[in-house]
């Protein structure tokens, strides 16, 4: 890990663009933080709260459906640059919202600008892998991961301070503008525009798997999120002390994986990867659901998370390099197959979980993963590249 860190941090415009992967998990830690502060002033029980976020997802789905349109006219430096700019404002606007109006409007517009900030920093990470002849897609979505922890962290020290989430906001989408403007040359020098205005396409077999592959690892991410402290609470019985333990080791493992995705990407291949990572998902997901005591649980959640880490970096750079499809077509149609998983997917297990059981609800994930694991060994998109050369080094290195 620490040879591929060190060698990515040496490529200036690949860590100007990976700190746009760490832009948005920092702004959503410090909105995470501010929802029960948000909920009390603007007076939203938990129904209308949970009705009211769903404007992101909405917000999202008009980013999708105006990508190839905004992206076959702006560079896509020229994107980035103001997009992650505007993610701030809005923020900061959304978390001092005076109004439920003004916070209806800006979770929607958060949601159109985050999906049109994806496309851009992915689109741009598969040509920097392109230009630089290294992988590097994993250590960028590692740097996402990172800065969800560290703004976690961040928030609470804050708290601790007596600093609100009105101020955090503010002292967060400051510094991170002002880091934006001093990587301003390194992210203008990607001058591309990653769409041609080609005539959207219908799907093939091939791609639908990549985006049900897709759909399913965000499924799992958003169940661990919404449903790991409540198992342990409801079925395990845990301390709270440890309720969020699952999350944590989930979280560390993704984030540990990552950052050294690459390397196990350039070893081993993105087809073994995805299957490989799919099957260690499931067994982690098993172990969940037959856990006799927290520590075996933990154990599983920690699984998932290496299971899970570096499926997503690997369809990301598989839908960029899909024959007659554009870029922006490539990561839309993965990202819905995403958007779907992350929405409906902690809804499904609510649902079975009120009939059948958190248990019983949590094995249906067991099952997802083993179909993904299916669905990526039968896809033709994913392959197993590999270096040509193993004496090369690091940073020369083909995939």
């Amino acid at each position: 890990m620490i040879k591929n860190i060190s060698t990515f941090f040496k490529i200036k415009p690949a860590v100007a663009v990976g700190f746009l992967f760490s832009v948005s998990s920092l702004l959503f830690g410090t909105w995470v933080a501010a929802i029960p502060g948000i909920k009390y002033k603007l007076g939203f029980t938990d129904g209308s709260l949970g009705l009211s976020l769903l404007l992101s997802p909405l917000g999202a789905i008009t980013g999708m459906l105006l990508s190839t349109r905004v992206f076959s006219k702006i560079e896509v430096g020229k994107w980035m640059l103001g997009g992650y700019s505007a993610l701030c404002i809005i923020m900061l606007l959304q978390i001092n919202s005076v109004n439920r109006w003004m916070f209806w409007a800006c979770l929607y517009c958060y949601g159109t600008i985050s999906f049109l900030n994806g496309v851009s920093s992915n689109a741009t990470v598969n040509l920097l892998e392109k230009k630089y002849n290294r992988l590097m897609m994993s250590t960028c979505h590692g740097m996402y991961s990172l800065g969800g922890a560290v703004s976690a962290g961040l928030a609470a020290l804050l708290f601790s301070v007596h600093v609100t989430s009105q101020w955090q906001i503010v002292i967060v989408s400051l510094t991170i503008i002002v880091v934006l403007i001093s990587n301003k040359e390194h992210l203008l020098g990607n001058k591309e525009i990653i769409h041609s205005r080609s005539g959207i396409k219908l799907p093939s077999l091939a791609i639908m798997g990549i985006s049900f592959i897709c759909m399913v690892s965000f499924m799992a991410e958003g169940c661990v999120a919404d449903w790991s402290a409540i198992y342990f609470k409801e079925v395990l019985h845990s301390p709270k002390a440890f309720m969020s333990l699952g999350y944590a080791g989930f979280s560390v493992a993704m984030t540990v994986g990552r950052l050294n995705g690459d390397t196990l990407i350039s070893r081993f291949g993105s087809k073994n990867i995805v299957i490989a990572g799919a099957m260690i998902a499931s067994l982690g997901f098993l172990m969940v659901v037959l856990a006799p005591t927290v520590m075996f649980a933990i154990a599983g959640y920690i699984l998932i998370g290496l299971g899970c880490c570096c499926i997503v970096p690997v369809l990301f750079s598989a839908s960029a390099n899909i024959p007659g499809v554009s870029t922006v077509e490539g990561f839309a149609m993965v990202t819905t197959g995403g958007l779907i998983g992350f929405l409906t997917g902690p809804s499904l297990i609510g649902f079975i979980s009120e009939k059948a059981g958190l248990s019983k609800a949590l094995s249906l994930l067991i099952l997802m993963t083993l179909l993904a694991a299916f669905a990526a060994w039968r896809n033709q998109f994913l392959v197993n590249k590999k270096t040509i050369d193993g004496s090369l080094s690091f940073d020369e290195q083909l995939y």
